[in-house]
C-alpha cells in the first residue's frame, strides 16, 4: 500500500510540473521571434562613414535604446534590424552613440511613410587616406552600401572624419582628397547627386581643430548638394576626444536639418 501511494505521488508532481511548465514556454515563444521589416517596404538608406564620432563613443542612455519602429539599420551580418545605440561594431569594447540614430529619427518623423535605413560603416581611428577608393574601407562601406540598396534608394551620405587630418600639410590636401571619395562614392553607388552632408571637429579637441572647421565650411563650395555641419557649443564626454551622449543626439539633428534644407532648396 505505501509503495503504491508514493508512485501516485511522484505521478502527480511530475504531473503538476510539466503543467506549470507549459505557460513558461508559450509565453517566451514570441520574444525568440526577430523583427522584420514589412514585406515589399522600401528604406531610404543614408550611408555613416568616417572615424570614431561617427561610430560614437558615448556611453547609451535610455533613449538611445528606444527603438523607432521605422528606423532600421544594416547590422554587420548584412540583415536589417531596429536601430538602436550602438549601431556601429568597428570596436566593440568601445562604440557607443553617434550621431546616425537621432538622424535617422529626425527624418522619420517628418515623413510616416518613410522608413529609413542606416548604413554604418565608419571605423574609428583611421585618416581620410585610408578611405581611398580601393582601401578595404572603401571598398567595405561600397558593398554593404550596394547591399541595403537591393531593399531600398540611397537618400545621403553622413561623413564625418578629420582628427586624424588635423596637421597643417593635411588640411591643406584634404579638400581635393574629399572631393575624389565623393566623386568615387557617388559613382561607384550610382547615385550622382546625392547629399553628402559633413560635420565639423568638436573644439575640446587639442591640438585646435579651428583651422580644419574652417576649411570644412569651404566644402560645401567646391561639391554640388553638400552641407557643413556645426559642431559649436557641443561637449565631450570627458576624454577631450568624443562627443557626449547629448551632443552626439544633438549633432544627428543638425545632420537632419542639414540633410532637409539641401532637400527644400531643389
Amino acid at each position: 500500500m505505501f509503495q503504491f501511494d508514493r508512485i501516485l505521488i511522484v505521478s502527480f508532481l511530475l504531473i503538476t510540473m510539466s503543467a506549470n511548465m507549459l505557460p513558461a514556454e508559450e509565453e517566451a515563444k514570441p520574444t525568440t521571434q526577430p523583427a522584420q521589416l514589412p514585406a515589399g517596404q522600401p528604406l531610404d538608406l543614408f550611408l555613416l562613414i568616417g572615424q570614431s564620432n561617427m561610430a560614437g563613443r558615448a556611453v547609451p542612455e535610455a533613449e538611445d535604446r528606444t527603438i523607432h519602429p521605422r528606423v532600421w539599420t544594416l547590422a554587420k551580418t548584412g540583415e536589417w534590424v531596429p536601430a538602436k545605440a550602438p549601431i556601429h561594431f568597428d570596436k566593440p569594447h568601445a562604440v557607443g552613440v553617434g550621431p546616425g540614430l537621432s538622424f535617422g529619427k529626425v527624418i522619420a518623423g517628418e515623413n510616416t511613410k518613410v522608413f529609413v535605413g542606416l548604413i554604418p560603416c565608419a571605423v574609428g581611428g583611421t585618416s581620410i587616406d585610408q578611405w581611398e577608393k580601393g582601401g578595404c574601407l572603401y571598398e567595405a562601406a561600397v558593398r554593404r552600401a550596394k547591399i541595403a540598396m537591393t531593399h531600398g534608394r540611397l537618400k545621403g551620405i553622413l561623413w564625418h572624419q578629420g582628427e586624424a587630418d588635423c596637421d597643417s600639410a593635411s588640411v591643406k590636401a584634404y579638400p581635393e582628397k574629399f572631393i575624389q571619395l565623393v566623386r568615387d562614392l557617388r559613382s561607384d553607388l550610382n547615385a550622382p547627386n546625392v547629399p553628402v552632408i559633413v560635420g565639423q571637429l568638436g573644439s575640446f579637441r587639442k591640438p585646435s581643430p579651428i583651422e580644419f572647421n574652417k576649411m570644412l565650411v569651404t566644402i560645401p563650395q567646391v561639391i554640388l548638394n553638400c552641407a557643413c555641419v556645426s559642431a559649436e557649443k557641443l561637449k565631450d564626454k570627458g576624454d577631450g576626444r568624443h562627443f557626449s551622449a547629448d551632443s552626439q543626439r544633438e549633432f544627428g539633428r543638425r545632420y537632419a536639418a542639414a540633410y532637409l534644407r539641401l532637400l527644400s532648396a531643389k
